[in-house]
């Protein structure tokens, strides 16, 4: 007995120094955390609630900001551009991605290759990107002037970022080029994860490649899916960097995203609390998304 009693507090110290060692390693973690993103969060939580201009004390107004947000007119505005905008990212470059993942799936020689230049756009800062774009697409001296030059004149003096009706979906093109390398990237890990014998009992089936891709391929690769459309959302809404560099919400906000928009209202405008709260409303936004999400999980959906 006093034998497995000595057992039993051994072991039982061991879990503790264990537990113990854990904690240590995971303090310098927590720290950070708690600095730069548990600390950030509660201050906007309350400067949300004040008039402040971002220096100096802050006024409080209880909900005064919520209220004029629900009244805002350019913050609607901008809320239905990244409407739109998740709207393009849900469609072309994961139409895009999954399409390049399969060509390139059954390319067995200088697939690395491939894979590096798909990726290149992606790992390139977004400035450099933006300024490849605007000189190419250039009204004066870009691809439509070069094309008007050799008789193909259709695109010449078309003002892509300039036109109200154009810069959204250039910003987004532009932005799209960018990002479907890397969900290029993403399916094609996925696919090779497939098993091939399934492929093989549907051919055997008589499916055609259609019928593989909606049997096979789909439910093989819809816990990859269902992340690419989680980040795609997410990163939709939060959309600012091209669209900031490119054409700043311009010409006449008709780019104009939540991003931008409360940029101005932070650091233009003088308006931080305003700004705190708009964020709130986008954060509150793809938090009832991540909700979804989780919730289809736990419904098996994406198993």
């Amino acid at each position: 007995m006093a034998q497995g009693t000595v057992k039993r507090a051994s072991a039982g110290g061991l879990r503790r120094r264990k537990l113990l060692t854990a904690w240590l390693f995971m303090v310098p973690l927590l720290a950070i955390n708690v600095l730069v993103i548990l600390g950030p969060s509660l201050a906007t939580i309350y400067y949300s609630f004040t008039d402040w201009s971002g220096i100096g004390p802050a006024e409080f107004v209880g909900f005064e900001n919520y209220t004029d947000l629900l009244a805002d007119g350019d913050f609607w505005v901008a809320m239905w551009h990244n409407v739109v905008w998740t709207f393009l990212f849900l469609t072309v470059p994961i139409v895009m991605g999954l399409l390049g993942a399969i060509l390139l799936s059954q390319i067995k020689r200088f697939q690395m290759i491939f894979r590096v230049a798909y990726f290149i756009p992606y790992v390139v800062a977004s400035v450099v990107n933006a300024a490849i774009w605007q000189n190419i697409l250039d009204p004066s001296r870009g691809i439509g002037s070069a094309l008007g030059s050799i008789g193909i004149p259709f695109l010449e003096g078309v003002s892509f970022f300039g036109s109200e009706t154009l810069a959204l979906p250039s910003v987004a093109f532009v932005n799209i080029w960018a990002w479907w390398g890397f969900i290029v990237l993403l399916f094609l890990t996925a696919l090779q994860s497939v098993d091939h014998d399934l492929y093989e009992a549907a051919r055997m089936d008589g499916a055609g490649r259609w019928q593989q891709f909606l049997n096979v391929t789909l439910p093989g690769i819809r816990p990859t899916f269902v992340f690419v459309v989680l980040l795609t959302i997410i990163n939709s809404l939060l959309v600012f960097d091209y669209v900031y560099i490119i054409t700043r919400g311009g010409p006449a906000g008709a780019s104009e995203v939540v991003g931008t928009l409360m940029w101005k209202q932070a650091f233009e405008r003088f308006e931080a609390g305003y700004a705190a709260a708009m964020g709130l409303g986008l954060s509150f936004v793809s938090g009832i998304i991540v909700v979804i999400f989780v919730f289809l999980r736990r419904r098996g959906w994406e198993v």
